[in-house]
């Protein structure tokens, strides 16, 4: 997949998601990208989501 295909999915994404779109593609970006989360409140601790 080309960079910028993908630049646009994670933009039209984004832009589907509700109020809280921020912290919504935060989360997704740390359980995507960690290999230990077992459930969501292990992602919400680590260092990849800002508080």
């Amino acid at each position: 997949m080309k960079l910028e295909q993908l630049r646009e999915f994670r933009q039209l994404a984004y832009e589907c998601l509700g109020n809280a779109k921020d912290a919504t593609f935060e989360l997704a970006d740390a359980v995507m990208t960690t290999r230990h989360v077992s459930c969501l409140g292990d992602a919400s601790s680590q260092s990849l989501i800002s508080a």
